[in-house]
């Protein structure tokens, strides 16, 4: 949804004015501060990022394409009768004058103001880029940036380009000035000059334009740019052109009205303003019709648009279509109302649509004296209001056509001789020709704001009087708060439980319905932040070990166990399969659980370790036609008994090796600081809300689990077959990293090397990034120096050794294994 764009400091009082006999109630903005221009500068701080970048590591391409266009420096020097200092001078002197001039006659004192404002930051914007690539800059980027004059290199980003770039982006737009358009020409024919006779880099004046239109950029946005929304006058010859010939236009108090006295307003028109960011003004014509004025403003499309790509990058077909433009917004808003209309669904009609100034008018009629849900108390809604509240949505779904915003002030409730009458509005987010997903999700939404209004068992009860078992289940999956509009989902963080409650209440009607949540997103807030996490591990690692040394090590490191550990490394993958096929309640051939756990060796890169591999198999385990809930305990069941496997086998090679082994060096202080974690986390659960926490962690899935332990224990050739499966799959890793070692020549007590890789791994899986990267690595060099007495250049290049063989090689065998499990549809 659009965002306001106005400050709450530009909204002034309230005026009343009066334009040709028409009284106006209304809270003019005088500036407004637009979204457009922090974008377009946040794009050009972007723009100089990627230059300096090119001038980097592209030097190649940027000088050619500057040498080509170099070859026509004799021909241009024949041409010009003035030197180009001087043609430099003339463009520094004449733009600022010319444009200056012209704003100073038409009086715009403020706008000359912020031109000059925006010409002295780009200057000093551009002198602190200078600096800044001077002292701190590489030397590639410094010569990236820099010209050969008289035989020496030199700095090239001038100073007297971004003063131009900067004081005419603040000037305004070229159509509205034109001394600005035609100074922009002259710009660009002198930057060409520059680039042309070799004066200047190319990527040193693309750094300064960019630098220019940062500063002029911001200046407009911070000081804010004169109002081009239809207002007073303006608004007035809109309505007109629309039709209909106006009384009087009062403004409906919205979020951006602040505390302006303004006339009162009916709930339905109040509601409006809540489930859009529109302005809306009560409109009285002449023939004394009392309708609706909903105003689209084109400068509030821009974040709009901005929050729908963003989403539809983030959701898999949850964000409807989206518009670019200010008058596609309002064809949309008009081509849904009318669908609706003709569809039977009671909505308000669309009577005309204006343009007038940057904003789109709709004329609509007022739905009578409708009040929303959201103002009706919960004995007040009937079950016959809710039975028709899915009639007029079913109407709706009939003809194809989707909401995509369904809230309780976007749902109006009036009654007709004591029979309720069910208005739905707010449709222009909506979708004709709409896909299943979409009408199944605003059976989930109306579902979710019943449910916040009458309680989850009732509003489960309305929906199954009308709507089929089919189309109940369908919805489980989406009862998310991901799937609901932002007004439900700012309900729901004062009724958390009513989601839960809704699954409960469709698992009790229909127990064969899946409810466990499907997978809309693609990338959250984790994904970021583990792909961040990964590239600072990996820049750590990269700045911080001796790359040549450990170059070197490897190189003389002995194949042959090279080999071995990655054939190791391939056998965890047999043994994780096995624990796989012990644990499933279907049956899956050994072949498939192979794949899918070599399949997981890719998911791996977009999922911190362990994460991976355990939705691999949840998502293999549903797709065999196992419920959510029996595949969740499944994978739990698989991860407890991995487990305790690993506390098991650590325990007997504690005993096997008796005094045969060296002892664990394990210094006095590291015991201190394990009491201490022990006695911290004692004196911690003896807190009863930190135990409830703990509780409220582990029983769900304490609860998961246990049925299918019970379960498992019953058939014990199953219960071994799982067991020997997850000891195959740590024994592997286990001597794998034993073979890395003796890859160096190191003869490691088989006891330190499993303490040492379950300590490694441990740490890699606690660490929130991709497959463990980074963490592992450094956990398990840093394990092989103090427990086994490894040197740290030897420990370092076993560690990398180990996990290029068993996590680094595996993922194109996990890309060609993930290929085919999508070709046999088994994900």
């Amino acid at each position: 949804m659009p965002g306001p764009s106005t400050h709450p400091d530009s909204v002034v009082a309230t005026t009343r004015s009066v334009v040709d006999d028409v009284t106006i109630d209304d809270v003019p903005t005088e500036r407004v501060h637009h979204p457009g221009d922090i974008l377009a500068a946040t794009i050009a701080g972007l723009g100089v990022v990627l230059a300096m970048v090119l001038a980097t590591y592209a030097q190649n391409t940027t000088t050619g394409v500057a040498e080509d266009v170099q070859g026509f420096s004799t021909a241009l020097r024949r041409l010009l009768v003035i030197p180009v200092s001087a043609l430099e001078s003339f463009v520094t002197l004449i733009v600022p004058l010319a444009v200056l001039t012209e704003l100073a006659v038409r009086r715009l004192g403020r706008q000359l103001l912020e031109a000059l404002a925006a010409a002295t930051g780009a200057v000093v914007l551009n002198s602190a880029i200078v600096l800044l690539v001077e002292r701190f800059g590489s030397d590639e980027l410094i010569q990236g940036l820099s010209v050969r004059i008289g035989g020496e290199w030199q700095l090239s980003i001038p100073g007297y380009v971004a003063l131009l770039a900067g004081l005419l982006t603040a000037a305004g737009p070229r159509g509205r000035r034109r001394t600005v358009a035609w100074s922009w020409n002259l710009v660009w024919v002198a930057t060409g000059v520059l680039v042309i006779t070799g004066q200047g880099s190319l990527p040193g004046i693309a750094v300064a334009l960019l630098v220019g239109r940062i500063a002029g950029e911001a200046t407009r946005y911070l000081s804010g740019v004169r109002s081009e929304r239809a207002y007073g006058e303006s608004l007035v010859a809109g309505v007109r052109r629309a039709g209909f010939e106006p009384a009087q236009l009062s403004r409906v108090p919205d979020s951006t009205t602040g505390d302006a006295v303004l006339p009162p307003a009916g709930p339905a028109a109040l509601a409006l303003t809540r489930s859009t960011d529109h302005r809306l003004y009560a409109l009285s014509t002449q023939e004394h019709e009392r309708l609706d004025l909903v105003v689209i403003d084109g400068d509030r499309q821009v974040v709009g648009m901005l929050s729908r790509f963003w989403r539809s990058l983030r959701l898999r077909g949850i964000e409807g279509r989206s518009v670019v433009s200010l008058r596609q917004a309002a064809e949309r808003s008009a081509l849904l109302a009318y669908a609706a209309r003709a569809a039977g669904v009671r909505t308000p009609q669309l009577l005309s649509v204006a343009e007038a100034e940057d904003s789109m008018l709709l004329v609509q009629e007022r739905p009578g004296n409708a009040v929303p849900l959201a103002d009706l108390e919960p004995d007040q809604i009937t079950d016959a209001v809710l039975h028709e509240v899915w009639e007029q949505l079913q109407l709706a779904h009939a003809a194809g056509i989707a909401h995509r915003n369904l809230t309780s002030d976007v749902v109006l409730v009036d009654h007709l001789l004591d029979q309720p009458m069910v208005w739905l509005t707010g449709w222009e987010l909506g979708d004709v020709a709409s896909s299943e997903l979409a009408r199944r999700m605003d059976v989930a939404q109306v579902l979710a704001l019943l449910a916040l209004r009458v309680g989850a068992p009732r509003a489960m009860e309305s929906a199954v009087a009308v709507l089929d078992d089919e189309t109940i289940s369908a919805i489980g999956p989406l009862l998310q708060t991901i799937t609901m509009p932002r007004l439900t989902r700012d309900e729901m963080r004062t009724h958390r439980t009513v989601l839960p409650e809704l699954r409960t209440a469709l698992v009790a009607r229909l127990p064969e319905a899946d409810v466990q949540p499907q997978q809309l997103v693609r990338f959250g807030t984790r994904t970021i932040l583990t792909v961040l996490l990964t590239v600072v591990a990996l820049f750590a690692i990269f700045t911080t070990i001796n790359v040549t040394t450990i170059s070197e090590a490897l190189q003389s490191s002995d194949w042959r166990w090279s080999i071995v550990a990655f054939g190791l490394g391939l056998l965890t993958l047999v043994g994780a399969a096995l624990a796989l096929v012990a644990f499933a309640p279907v049956r899956i051939s050994l072949w498939r659980a192979t794949v899918a756990q070599t399949a997981a060796t890719f998911v791996a890169l977009a999922a911190p370790a362990g994460v991976g591999p355990a939705a691999l198999n949840l998502r293999v385990l549903t797709r065999r036609g196992v419920s959510g809930t029996l595949a969740a305990a499944t994978v739990a069941l698989v991860q407890v008994s991995q487990f305790v496997v690993t506390l098991l086998l650590l325990l007997v090679l504690s005993l096997v090796s008796g005094d045969n082994e060296s002892a664990l060096p394990v210094s006095p202080l590291i015991l201190i600081v394990i009491g201490a974690l022990a006695a911290l986390v004692g004196v911690a659960l003896l807190i009863p809300s930190v135990r409830r926490w703990v509780l409220a962690k582990t029983m769900p899935t304490v609860r998961q689990t246990w049925p299918r332990l019970i379960e498992v224990l019953g058939q014990p050739s199953r219960l071994l077959l799982g067991m020997g499966g997850n000891l195959l799959m740590t024994l592997g890793y286990i001597l794998a990293f034993d073979a890395a070692l003796l890859a160096f020549g190191q003869d490691v007590s088989l006891i330190q090397v499993a303490v040492v890789y379950l300590a490694g791994s441990t740490a890699g899986s606690l660490v929130p990034v991709p497959g463990g990267v980074g963490a592992t690595e450094l956990a398990l060099a840093s394990a092989l120096t103090s427990l086994a007495g490894v040197s740290p250049a030897i420990a370092t290049s076993a560690a990398v050794l180990f996990r290029v063989m068993t996590y680094w090689l595996r993922i194109p065998l996990g890309w060609v294994a993930m290929r085919y499990m999508q070709r046999t549809g088994d994900l």
